[in-house]
């Protein structure tokens, strides 16, 4: 079987409608490119034309990872393999019959596509589409041109480096590259809703960072490490994530013996958010991230948010705020955090539960139950317990 020359296209999506910035943006696509290419050998990456170019230098590289990876890198709108070879139509054709073929099979129909970016080329895109047909026609039987329904959109480009042939392009991550948007602490439970969460706010450009709240001995070691490991799962798309975790058990404790049970929720979500909001600002964080939906529970209806928002001052963003579970659900499935998300384990809020929880608090009631605490001394106690992890699904 001939050799070709084989690399991967990455098509940048958003950042081709930026203005004068639009460079800023493709330098940190390029950096955070490189940075999940480590372990996958030697690679040389470029940019040329609104496109990345991953291109194998030796034979190490592993292209078949290197294509994984790159889909789950925000910035790109698509994602494929493909051959170059010189820009004259008898490599064209060669390839057309002899590489497009071995990604076409149980393929019944396609229709060929040509774009000439290099406009000295002299065979113009229409010909060269019916020519790159003609020849896969060819060269696979049973197969016929769909030009309106195709299963398969076969595609030659003519750019400055070379004619690249691809059967087919991949979705990318799509969003904005990582870092282009600041950075963003994540109230990570250990449920479902906090790693998407997470994952959407990592796809508009903020460097992710976490913070989990532990109840031990109430929770167990095992819930740290189910989120530890839903953290790094959500490292697939994010690259890496450092883990902060520190105790609520005595704040829990306090709460129990001189507060009203049916404030509990709240009065532990405005222990939540300060805490987090002193992390986020100690590590540089310029907002906070929770996974909260509107209505789904007790502590997120409209009047119970506005309580646990008036605890900081920080931005909170809550990308699934308007969502339903289910919509949720089909987004962890999506990057692959379900799973774990569902494994049995306790975590801190569903310790000391109230049978019958506040939902349309008065800000001035929560504010009497919480004058009833040391706030600042039980604050500084769970501040003292915090530790931090590294995590990283490639361990790049």
């Amino acid at each position: 079987m001939k050799e070709y020359k084989e690399l991967i296209l990455c098509k940048y999506g958003e950042i081709v409608l930026k203005g004068l910035n639009r460079g800023y943006f493709e330098d940190l696509l390029q950096k955070e490119l490189e940075r999940r290419l480590r372990g996958c050998g030697n690679f040389k990456v470029y940019k040329e034309q609104s496109t990345a170019y991953i291109e194998p230098v030796d034979e190490s590289a592993d292209i078949e990872e290197a294509l994984e990876r790159a889909k789950t890198v925000f910035g790109f709108a698509t994602v494929t393999r493909a051959c170059v070879v010189e820009k004259t139509m008898e490599a064209i054709l060669d390839a057309a019959k002899n590489y497009l073929p071995r990604y076409m099979q149980g393929i019944r129909t396609f229709k060929a596509e040509a774009k000439r970016s290099d406009k000295s080329f002299p065979v113009k895109s229409p010909e060269l589409s019916v020519a790159v047909g003609g020849a896969v026609l060819e060269s696979v039987r049973g197969i016929r041109v769909d030009v309106n329904h195709p299963q398969m959109t076969l595609r030659v480009e003519i750019r400055a480096y070379g004619a690249y042939l691809h059967a087919g392009a991949e979705k990318g991550a799509g969003g904005i590259p990582t870092g282009s948007a600041g950075k963003a602490l994540l109230l990570l439970s250990g449920g479902i809703d906090s790693p998407v969460a997470g994952y959407m706010m990592a796809k508009r450009g903020c460097v992710v960072e976490a913070l989990h709240f532990e109840s031990f001995p109430y929770t167990s070691e095992q819930a740290k490490e189910k989120v530890l490991e839903l953290a790094k799962e959500v490292t697939v798309y994010t690259g890496s994530m450092k883990v902060a975790v520190l105790s609520l058990t005595k704040i829990q404790e306090e709460l129990v013996r001189k507060c009203d049970e049916e404030y509990f929720t709240l009065l532990l979500r405005r222990f939540m958010m300060r805490l987090a909001e002193r992390v986020a600002r100690r590590d540089g964080a310029s907002a906070l991230i929770t996974g909260e939906s509107l209505g789904q529970v007790a502590s997120q209806t409209m009047q119970a948010l506005a309580v646990t928002n008036g605890a900081v001052s920080l931005p909170v963003f809550r990308p699934c705020i308007g969502m339903d579970k289910e919509e949720i659900i089909g987004i962890s499935r999506k990057i692959g955090t379900f799973d774990t998300s569902i494994l049995p384990y306790e975590d801190c809020c569903t310790v000391f539960t109230p049978k019958h929880p506040k939902t349309r608090p008065e800000l001035s009631k929560v504010e009497e139950q919480e004058a009833r605490l040391d706030v600042t001394a039980l604050e500084e106690e769970a501040l003292s317990t915090l530790t931090y992890h590294w995590v990283s699904y490639y361990n790049s």
